[in-house]
């Protein structure tokens, strides 16, 4: 498929195929803004609870924003959309479960081998896969990854992935439907009220005083808000401009937006290793870049 039908899909989705890297950049500003409230919340939460507090919040603002009650939902609409909110709140959880136990840059490396996947499945030519190549050199070089990883969170860093593949794929597949915002919204109740019961039964069992604290809903809005909402939001925009592999592979600018982030909100210098891995995934996208670009 050539220019006409990539510019038609950008038409239909209002959103022009320029500014998809600026979209990826917004989206990981919010995302790692988001997980740096999340940091706070580390100390008196238990981590899946933390993730099911992110849907929560993400759930009740989409709704409020989005309203999908008034559309026509199909048992099949909902059952999809509630399988993608299942999907998106258990890579979440999983994610939080290894970097409770492993160092966040390995469990970043590990998980992402869910859309470097993705993305070599859908490669077609020899500079895709020596852009995956790239990327996976790149993002080694950004998380520096460590070799004494307990298995427990190298397990959980591993389900991570596989469910960000498994994001990656339903995500394209509810964007396609025209119907993308409004099922996020949909998925991401049904998965925060279908989970509910097992993680707020489990952090009550383990210390119920943290859900007396104010702090603790305030934080946990501003975490599903900023984290799940925003970023979430601009993919389902995203996905439908471009194709799974080249989703894929953009998401690769997050481990460098983490730095810029981290650099100025945390004062977290990167290192010349972190800039080197950088350089590789900018590589890495522009390699994918071509004139005559193609929707897949």
């Amino acid at each position: 498929m050539g220019t006409s039908v990539a510019v038609e899909n950008s038409r239909r989705a209002g959103v022009p195929g320029w500014s998809v890297p600026l979209l990826f950049v917004a989206g990981g500003v919010s995302l790692y803004l988001g997980a740096a409230l999340g940091v706070h919340l580390f100390d008196t939460v238990e981590p899946a609870t933390v993730a099911w507090l992110r849907a929560a919040a993400a759930a009740v603002a989409l709704l409020g924003w989005r309203r999908p009650w008034r559309a026509g939902w199909t048992r099949r609409t909902v059952l999809v959309a509630g399988g993608f909110g299942v999907v998106t709140v258990g890579m979440n959880i999983a994610f939080y479960e290894a970097i409770a136990r492993i160092p966040l840059g390995t469990a970043v490396a590990i998980e992402f081998l869910g859309p470097i996947t993705v993305a070599a499945l859908g490669s077609r030519r020899p500079r895709d896969v020596l852009a995956v190549v790239l990327v996976v050199a790149g993002v080694l070089l950004l998380v520096g990854v460590s070799t004494d990883a307990r298995p427990l969170g190298v397990g959980f860093a591993l389900v991570a992935a596989a469910l960000w593949a498994g994001y990656i794929l339903l995500g394209k597949r509810v964007a396609d439907a025209g119907s993308g915002l409004d099922a996020l919204a949909v998925g991401m109740a049904v998965a925060a009220a279908g989970l509910a019961p097992i993680l707020v039964t489990s952090q009550l069992l383990l210390r119920p005083a943290v859900f007396a604290d104010p702090s603790t809903w305030l934080l946990g809005v501003g975490v599903g808000v900023l984290s799940s909402a925003v970023p979430y939001g601009l993919d389902q925009l995203v996905l439908r401009t471009v194709g799974r592999a080249r989703f894929a592979l953009l998401l690769a600018l997050l481990p460098a937006t983490a730095a810029v982030v981290g650099a100025i909100a945390l004062a977290q210098r990167p290192t010349l290793a972190e800039l080197g891995g950088m350089v590789l995934v900018m590589a890495a996208l522009l390699l994918t870049a071509r004139p005559r670009d193609a929707a897949r």
